[in-house]
């Protein structure tokens, strides 16, 4: 584990240099579609980190954003976000990030999840708690719920489908009758980081993306956020007290 992690840390670490080095020099070149963006980033942050998951694991398989499916012959896989945040990104807004979970089999085992422009990295590991820069970090808050504040979450799927988008306007609709503000940063993995340090009240998460969903939601489970799941709608708190109103959404 622990060579997983420094591997992990490291390609993380070299991805996010690289996307502050074109964030401050304003390279935003990116192919725009109607429900989604891809940045000349994305592919040079992704190259990164997977010449670093190659060199150092060649048989372990890789789900990756970009590049998509590469079996291999462990039982390893690495499933990588090399931008989670492009909106942000070409927009110039300062929220976005890189992420790297590994799973044995289909269990997430370890997550490294960095904030580049704060030099901040998130580690989670099965059974091992969950730390910020090296200190261990713990999903609570004392914030009473009514002045919570949740981010929510939907994947691309859901713009993509009209029934799901339907249901994820009443489910933000729905959010909106608990705490003070319902918060849509488009950058996951930062929501995550921000709940498993006691910042954020909930994540709520509707049909979200395997490739950022599995590094934050073992972050939350590690640093002991209270976790509910049906389906394809995952809530997560940093408080019994919202943990017990949320259970309506089900």
């Amino acid at each position: 584990m622990d060579s997983f992690e420094g591997t992990a840390v490291e390609a993380c670490r070299v991805a996010g240099e690289y996307l502050v080095s074109e964030f401050e020099r304003e390279s935003l070149d990116a192919d725009y579609g109607p429900d989604d963006v891809k940045a000349v980033a994305d592919r040079g942050s992704e190259r990164r980190i997977l010449d670093i998951l190659a060199a150092a694991y060649p048989d372990h398989g890789v789900f990756a954003e970009e590049s998509g499916k590469r079996v291999g012959e462990s039982e390893y896989r690495w499933v990588v976000d090399p931008l989670d945040g492009t909106n942000n990104f070409c927009s110039g807004i300062p929220y976005f990030g890189t992420a790297v979970a590994l799973l044995r089999g289909n269990e997430p085992i370890l997550s490294v999840i960095h904030d580049p422009l704060h030099d901040d990295t998130y580690i989670a590991k099965r059974g091992d708690g969950a730390t910020l820069n090296g200190e261990p970090i713990r999903a609570k808050s004392t914030v009473s719920s009514d002045h919570a504040t949740i981010a929510f979450v939907i994947g691309i799927d859901v713009l993509r489908d009209e029934e799901l988008n339907a249901r994820g306007d009443e489910l933000e609709s729905n959010l909106s009758g608990y705490g003070k503000r319902v918060w849509r940063s488009w950058a996951p993995i930062l929501d995550w980081g921000l709940l498993a340090r006691g910042k954020l009240e909930a994540v709520v998460c509707f049909h979200p993306d395997d490739v950022e969903q599995h590094a934050g939601w073992l972050l939350a489970e590690e640093s002991g956020a209270r976790l509910a799941n049906e389906g394809d709608l995952f809530v997560a708190t940093a408080s019994d007290e919202l943990s017990g109103e949320l259970k309506s959404l089900f």
